[in-house]
């Protein structure tokens, strides 16, 4: 009898075994299925993003619309810019121009002075900011700017100053 509760032990535990093999197996069936659905969707993902930016990218309506949407952004009111003359385009980016030195220079620290609303600490952070975007644009034009945009960021940077001195801040950082 011994013999027999021996077999029978062996056999419940190379059953207990075939089960866990069995669900071992359904297990890493179901696995690798989830994994191939979840690398489909991504590839698929993948591919309608790339499609979508290259119908972006090459379309010259939706660069043309994003430059529009940016003009009203800024508050260009005026003629489409590529329907203007040369006197009429050379009139806007004039000194007095809605893209001179003297309004758009207002347009940058107005954004800072306004979105500020008195503090200094969002002042300074403003203007640090506008200075950081100028120097990120240099790099990507690749060196140095045209003359203009430098008077331009130096007047909206005079124009935040005055904003901390009438706000009774110093326009010394004084944490350097």
């Amino acid at each position: 009898m011994i013999g027999i509760g021996k077999n029978t032990q062996i056999h419940q535990t190379l059953q207990s075994e075939k089960v866990t093999r069995s669900e071992q197996v359904e297990a890493i069936k179901e696995e690798h299925k989830a994994s191939q659905t979840a690398r489909f969707t991504q590839l698929m993902s993948e591919v309608q993003s790339f499609v979508d930016s290259k119908k972006t990218e090459n379309s010259f309506e939706a660069q043309y619309k994003e430059f529009q949407d940016f003009l009203v952004e800024v508050g260009y009111k005026g003629e489409p810019i590529a329907s203007l003359s040369k006197d009429e385009a050379s009139e806007l980016v004039s000194e007095d121009g809605f893209f001179g030195i003297t309004q758009t220079s207002e347009r940058i620290a107005q954004f800072v002075v306004a979105g500020a609303g008195g503090s200094e600490e969002l002042l300074r952070e403003g203007r640090k900011g506008i200075l950081q975007g100028f120097d990120e644009a240099e790099q990507i034009w690749g060196g140095k700017l045209p003359e203009i945009a430098y008077e331009t960021i130096n007047k909206a940077v005079e124009m935040i100053d005055k904003a901390l001195v009438e706000g009774g801040f110093s326009i010394m950082d004084e944490k350097v």
